[in-house]
């Protein structure tokens, strides 16, 4: 009887460490199978392509003139500001400028290029320069606008080449003369697009059509 309890006994145990054993195996093959998941794809394996929105260009241009740093005198002292001065344009003919302050230098410049877009003009130009000779004036502070020839390119400096640029002629010759402020410049320029006039604007005024402005027949 002792034989046949032992050989039982025995049989028991076997039993157990088969179960054991399986078990063992089914969690190796979870961990392997998670292993396999985590795992990065081959080279022989396709990937899924990220598709990408590249961000639309505006056609609208800035360009900074000036950035100044302004006091203004309060009850409690000083309070320090920064005013920007931002031309705006299209390099089609249309140009403006905008003017604002703000605390930061980064927030000033939005304030300004959001006015430069209020403040629009179109400019008349005639192939890729104006169409005569115009005086521009704003303070004390004047600027002279000449046509010129193809190839001449434009011939101006600070605040009067940001407009002439940004509005989109590219051959065209200028002087400033008095007050040297890029405030009292742009503006100056400005004025000077502003009061240009087209050969067709000139024709219907005089009543006459444009082969008898030209002089051709």
């Amino acid at each position: 009887m002792s034989e046949e309890k032992e050989i039982q006994a025995n049989e028991v145990e076997k039993a157990e460490v088969v179960e054991e054993t399986v078990e063992t195996v089914e969690v190796t093959e979870t961990v392997e199978e998670n292993v396999q998941q985590l795992k990065p794809q081959r080279k022989g394996q396709r990937r899924r392509k990220i598709e990408t929105v590249e961000p639309v260009e505006s056609e609208w241009k800035e360009q900074v003139v000036q950035i100044r740093r302004v006091t203004k005198v309060v009850k409690g002292g000083k309070k320090l500001s920064f005013r920007a001065i931002v031309i705006v344009g299209n390099k089609k003919g249309q140009v403006g400028m905008g003017v604002a302050k703000a605390a930061e230098v980064i927030v000033a410049i939005q304030k300004a290029v959001a006015d430069g877009r209020k403040n629009l003009i179109t400019v008349p130009i005639f192939k890729t320069t104006i169409p005569h000779m115009i005086t521009g004036r704003s303070g004390a502070g004047s600027v002279v606008l000449k046509p010129a020839s193809q190839g001449t390119g434009v011939i101006a400096g600070g605040a009067v080449r940001a407009v002439l640029e940004l509005s989109g002629i590219e051959n065209i010759l200028s002087k400033s003369l008095g007050s040297k402020s890029p405030l009292n410049a742009a503006n100056a320029t400005l004025n000077a697009l502003k009061s240009l006039r087209t050969f067709k604007d000139v024709a219907a005024q005089r009543g006459i059509t444009m082969n008898q402005l030209l002089g051709s027949k």
